[in-house]
């Protein structure tokens, strides 16, 4: 529990209640102005506190967050000695499979090209060769 309060976590805490309570406030603006005629304004009143919701559920998701990296750094280390075996239900993929071997074959030097990308490597190498011009002063 100590680490929210921090100086970094007080920031946060502060700024949670001072966004929460500005979302709430202007969407209360926003329903008395919507009260006095101003049709528009119903969609802010709606729109404001969803946005107070959003940082209240951040804040909260960022705290628990903490709490469980906090608990998992208290917890004691694992025996290295004792794996856990993986338990393979039907129907579920195993946790660990093999490795799958891909034969590659490897390719000739004297394989046709691609008269596109030789065309496309031409222009970069031309870019390249003059790094001042623009590409539509390419002569090709």
């Amino acid at each position: 529990m100590r680490r929210l309060w921090t100086p970094a976590w007080i920031a946060r805490h502060v700024a949670t209640v001072v966004l929460t309570v500005s979302f709430l406030g202007l969407g209360w603006w926003q329903v008395s102005r919507a009260a006095a005629g101003n049709s528009l304004s119903w969609g802010y009143a709606v729109e404001w506190p969803i946005f107070a919701g959003f940082v209240v559920y951040v804040w909260w998701r960022e705290v628990k967050l903490t709490r469980n990296r906090a608990a998992e750094a208290d917890a004691p280390p694992a025996d290295p000695a004792v794996v856990p075996e993986p338990t393979v239900t039907t129907g579920s993929r195993p946790a660990v499979r093999r490795p799958v071997r891909v034969s590659r074959v490897p390719v000739s030097d004297d394989a046709v090209q691609d008269t596109d990308l030789a065309a496309y490597n031409h222009y970069l190498s031309w870019l390249n060769a003059n790094p001042g011009a623009r590409p539509g002063d390419y002569p090709g």
